[in-house]
C-alpha cells in the first residue's frame, strides 16, 4: 500500500478518492507527497491518455522505501550513475537541468551535405560532464518509466502511451536557460478524423525551425520511430511513423550512421516485431525541406523495451511474463565494454535484484569491474549470467 499526501488529505494511492482529487489538483499544481518515508519523498501528476496520474520524480527512486511501488534500485548501477550532478543535475524541486553534448543551432543555410566527418552521433563516450544524443534518449526513456515492464501491462503500450511518458518526462527537465518540452518534438498518432488539428498542431511545434534567412537558426529534437531508409538521387532520407514528411541525410553521413549503428539495426531488421527509435536535431530550410544534423538510434521490442543484443533480448522476454516490475538498466554514455546492470527487479523481496549478462567476450578487465559494481551497492542481490558458460539461470 502507497499513501498519498495531497492538498492537506492523506489517502491510500489506489483508492477511488485519490483518482477523484487528481485532476484539480493537476490543474493547481498541488505537489503529491508519497508517505513511505519520513520526510516524505515529492512526486509530481502526469496527465496520460486523458488520466491523471502519479509519478515518481525524476531520479527519486532510491528515495523510496524498498516496499514502495515507487522504490528503484540506485542509478549507479547503469550508465546513468556517472552523469548525476555533472550532466544531470537534479534541483530543490526535482527538475533536472541538463548539459547537452550537442547542439541546437545552425549557422549559415549550407546543406547538410557539409556537416563535419563525425556529424552523426557525437561521442558514444563515458564523458560525465553532457549528455551525447544517445544518452539523452535514454535519459527521455528512463524519466519516462518506459523502461519498467510487468506482464499485466501487455497490450497497454503502443506510441501514443510512449509519446505521452517523453512528453510528461520532458515537462520535468530543461537544457539551456528553458524547458526541455519546448526543444523537443514527437509525432502524434495519425488519425484520419483529427488530420487537420494534428497538422495544426504540428506546424504551431515546428515553427520555431523554420529557417527564414541566412542567420544562426535553431533547431529542434525529434523522437519517433524508423518507418524506413531510402535512398533519394545522391542521399538519403529517414521516414518516421506518424509524420508526412522524410528526414534527410547526406549519403556519406548516412553510411557512418549505419556503420556505427549495425547492431542496432540488424537486430530491428531481424524481427517484424521490434521498433526502431531515432533522436536527432533537425532543422527545415526555406524549401521545407527537413535536414538532421546530428542523429542516434536506439532498437526496442515489442513492448517498447530497449535491447542491445539477443541475451538480453531474451532475458526480458522471461521477465515480460513476471507479475511483478523489472526495470531495463540502460548505457548513456558508456562503452560497450563497460559492465552495466541488464535489469533490476525492484520488488524482489526481501530485497531487490540486480541482473547483469557477461558477454562471452568479456576478460579479466571486465569482470573487475563488474566485481566493483556489486561491491559498490551491497543492499541488492545480484544475478548473474555469463553467457560463455551456458544457458541462463534461473530467474530469482
Amino acid at each position: 500500500m502507497q499513501n498519498i499526501t495531497i492538498g492537506g488529505r492523506t489517502v491510500d494511492a489506489s483508492s477511488p478518492e485519490l483518482r477523484a482529487l487528481l485532476p484539480r489538483a493537476y490543474e493547481q499544481k498541488l505537489r503529491p507527497m508519497c508517505m513511505c518515508k519520513e520526510p516524505a519523498v515529492p512526486m509530481y501528476i502526469a496527465r496520460l491518455d486523458d488520466q491523471h496520474l502519479i509519478k515518481r520524480m525524476p531520479l527519486s527512486g532510491r528515495d523510496h522505501d524498498p516496499a514502495c511501488p515507487s522504490y528503484e534500485p540506485p542509478y549507479e548501477l547503469s550508465g546513468l550513475g556517472p552523469l548525476i550532478g555533472n550532466a544531470i543535475q537534479i534541483d530543490a524541486t526535482g527538475k533536472a537541468d541538463l548539459k547537452l553534448d550537442f547542439s541546437l543551432t545552425k549557422r549559415g543555410t549550407r546543406s547538410f551535405r557539409g556537416a563535419p566527418a563525425e556529424g552523426a552521433e557525437p561521442g558514444i563516450r563515458s564523458e560525465p560532464k553532457k549528455l551525447s544524443l544517445r544518452a539523452m534518449l535514454h535519459y527521455l526513456w528512463e524519466a519516462g518509466e518506459l523502461t519498467e515492464w510487468c506482464s499485466a501491462w501487455a497490450g497497454r503500450r503502443g506510441w501514443g502511451r510512449v509519446r505521452t511518458s517523453l512528453i510528461n518526462a520532458a515537462s520535468q527537465m530543461t537544457a539551456r536557460g528553458g524547458p526541455l518540452s519546448d526543444m523537443l518534438f514527437v509525432p502524434e498518432v495519425f488519425h484520419a478524423d483529427d488530420k487537420d488539428g494534428i497538422a495544426a498542431r504540428r506546424a504551431a511545434a515546428l515553427k520555431g525551425v523554420h529557417a527564414t534567412g541566412s542567420g544562426p537558426r535553431k533547431l529542434m529534437m525529434i523522437v519517433a520511430e524508423v518507418k524506413e531508409f531510402s535512398a533519394v538521387r545522391a542521399d538519403y532520407k529517414i521516414v518516421v511513423r506518424h509524420l508526412p514528411f522524410p528526414l534527410m541525410i547526406e549519403d556519406g553521413v548516412w553510411r557512418r550512421l549505419a556503420t556505427r549503428y549495425e547492431t542496432e539495426l540488424e537486430l530491428w531488421r531481424s524481427s517484424e516485431a521490434f521498433h526502431l527509435i531515432v533522436i536527432a536535431t533537425f532543422g527545415i530550410s526555406t524549401a521545407g525541406i527537413a535536414s538532421v544534423e546530428e542523429v542516434a538510434l536506439m532498437v526496442v521490442n515489442e513492448h517498447w523495451l530497449p535491447f542491445e543484443d539477443t541475451h538480453e533480448l531474451r532475458l526480458l522476454e522471461k521477465l515480460s511474463h513476471l507479475k511483478r516490475k523489472s526495470v531495463k538498466g540502460l548505457r548513456f554514455n558508456l562503452p560497450r565494454d563497460v559492465p552495466i546492470i541488464t535489469a533490476t527487479l525492484p520488488e524482489q523481496k526481501p530485497v531487490p535484484v540486480a541482473m547483469f549478462i557477461v558477454p562471452a567476450s568479456a576478460g579479466d578487465e571486465y569482470e573487475q569491474a563488474l566485481a566493483n559494481v556489486i561491491d559498490a551497492t551491497p543492499e541488492i542481490t545480484p544475478w548473474i549470467w555469463r553467457v560463455a558458460e551456458g544457458e541462463m539461470p534461473r530467474l530469482p
